[in-house]
């Protein structure tokens, strides 16, 4: 569940400093002084990092899900018992 909403929120973030949405919104239209800031490449970039970063870590978190799962199905491959039941003492029939 935290894979997928890193991944979502890393893809926003690093996407949205960069498309219209960010260029046009009532927020900073209504606000002069805060829409100079985050016009700026800096602030863009800034969002942008915080996007990969966030995106990294959902890929990271997605990967041990991976690890975890191919380490449970070896050691049940290992005890003799179903890898698909996740439970080697009591094989399905």
């Amino acid at each position: 569940m935290f894979a997928a909403y890193f991944l979502e929120a890393g893809f926003i973030l690093t996407v949205a400093p960069w498309s219209g949405v960010w260029e046009h919104n009532r927020f900073t239209d209504s606000r002069p002084r805060l829409e100079a800031m985050l016009q700026s490449p800096y602030a863009r970039g800034g969002v942008t990092g915080v996007g990969v970063i966030t995106a990294l870590a959902g890929l990271i978190e997605l990967g041990s899900i991976f690890v975890a799962r191919a380490r449970r199905h070896e050691s049940n491959a290992a005890e003799g018992g179903n890898p698909e039941s996740g439970n080697a003492d009591h094989p399905s029939s």
